[in-house]
């Protein structure tokens, strides 16, 4: 069988729903499942504020080195950029405060592959480049400063932790501009089709809003609000 190129990629049909909602109605949903341990610092913000991504997680796990040379860690990130699958969003918990885990080419390459975005509780740089392409990435703060002699990715598709948030393997993560949530994958199926529904009856709580219908009256009658 031939291997499937970039542009000739199917997409997992559930990410593509989710990417339909939004955080808000995501993290309501959650709360009413007993999950509101869900939201990502608010401090990891949207490089791009129209865009929005959803799928499953590829979680790297990463660590500072101090005095590896260069060719061992481009090698390292190279590596993890190889490593990165189609159609899923990576999560990057990089333990590091000093570095940017992620720029230009490196978001080229992602685009290219069909990765649906970047999340990191860390750094970027090369923004405006990255603004350009249109690649989808959340980080934490800017910084020139780049890995070379000094950051690694050390491990992927582990459990990492990210603001108290566990990210696991097979969960799924969506972001848009007011935040980024962490859905786990034994629940993402149920949690996409009760934030589809809930999204329909807030179009009927909005409709009869419209129509003159006092709030209250309309809270009591959709139970939403």
């Amino acid at each position: 069988m031939n291997e499937l190129m970039p542009n000739e990629l199917t997409t997992n049909p559930l990410s593509d729903r989710l990417e339909k909602t939004y955080s808000g109605i995501l993290f309501d949903v959650l709360r009413s499942m007993g999950k509101p341990n869900c939201l990502l610092p608010n401090s990891i913000r949207p490089l791009l504020k129209d865009k929005k991504i959803a799928g499953q997680v590829f979680t790297i796990n990463g660590k500072v080195v101090d005095g590896i040379s260069e060719q061992e860690t481009l090698l390292k990130w190279c590596e993890m950029l190889s490593a990165a699958p189609a159609d899923h969003v990576m999560v990057c918990q990089p333990n590091d405060n000093s570095v940017s885990h992620m720029g230009e080419l490196s978001s080229e390459t992602l685009s290219y592959k069909k990765v649906r975005g970047y999340i990191v509780d860390g750094g970027c740089r090369d923004s405006a480049f990255i603004r350009n392409i249109g690649f989808p990435v959340w980080n934490r703060y800017f910084t020139p400063r780049d890995v070379v002699g000094r950051w690694v990715p050390e491990s992927f598709n582990e459990t990492i932790e990210i603001g108290g948030v566990a990210i696991n393997q097979g969960d799924y993560a969506f972001a848009d501009c007011d935040g980024v949530v962490i859905i786990p994958g034994d629940i993402a199926e149920a949690v996409t089709t009760r934030a589809e529904e809930m999204i329909n009856t807030e179009s009927l709580v909005r409709k009869a809003i419209l129509e003159g219908v006092d709030p209250v009256e309309a809270y009591l009658k959709y139970g939403k609000f």
